[in-house]
């Protein structure tokens, strides 16, 4: 398994000295080249277990392993490590860096890393071909259509060569059109690169042509 998480809690402090437990103690495994859907009701709880999964967060109780090694004991610099050269994210809205041209916005993971040169910025072009943008590439964000972007998003994601991919709701902000091209796109990618998705959406459509379906309820796997 690439990544398992045993019996994670999540809860934030309030202000009058009670606890809101927004998760409730989840157990899950992801599988080299699979894609796994996350829905349930907004509120369940689907963007903390993604932040939690992709070492955005650490959890108040439980475990998450990555390769079989416990990295919640590990300290912020580590997991930022095992993060940038492991993990790729898309979000609903694409982030993307408004002053930078599709490329640079693509090349910004490797950056991040410390790499850089020639080998980096081809890799860079053969992710913009692999999502349809090669004929973009130079062009800003605001040069491009909100499905567009979306795309750029995705080959962002994938620079650093992530073994999976945490996706929250990335079609939620694209018409049908859209969002069927970009569902589309994501399956072509596993396919190419046997990378693992994690798709966290209220698509009914890209749910069910995921491999699995892990549906929260109230903090908890149901």
């Amino acid at each position: 398994m690439i990544l398992e998480a045993k019996n994670i809690k999540k809860w934030y402090s309030t202000g009058d000295q009670s606890r809101l437990d927004v998760l409730k103690g989840v157990s899950l495994s992801f599988a080299q080249g699979e894609i796994v859907a996350v829905v349930g009701q907004s509120g369940a709880g689907k963007s903390t277990l993604v932040h939690l999964l992709g070492l955005l967060d650490k959890p108040s109780e439980g475990e998450i392993l990555f390769e079989g090694k416990n990295v919640t004991q590990y300290n912020d610099e580590q997991i930022s490590k095992v993060r940038n050269e492991n993990i790729g994210f898309v979000f609903q809205f694409h982030h993307l860096l408004p002053e930078f041209s599709a490329l640079e916005n693509v090349l910004m993971p490797s950056f991040i890393a410390g790499k850089s040169g020639k080998s980096q910025s081809d890799r860079a072009k053969v992710l913009l071909n692999d999502v349809g943008m090669t004929d973009r590439e130079s062009h800003k964000p605001s040069e491009m259509s909100g499905g567009e972007q979306q795309r750029v998003a995705v080959a962002r994601a994938l620079m650093n060569s992530p073994k999976i991919v945490f996706a929250d709701e990335p079609s939620g902000n694209l018409d049908a059109d859209n969002a069927e091209n970009l569902h589309n796109l994501l399956f072509s990618l596993r396919d190419k690169h046997n990378q693992s998705f994690v798709i966290v959406t209220h698509n009914k459509d890209l749910a069910n042509r995921a491999d699995r379906i892990i549906t929260l309820a109230n903090g908890v796997i149901v």
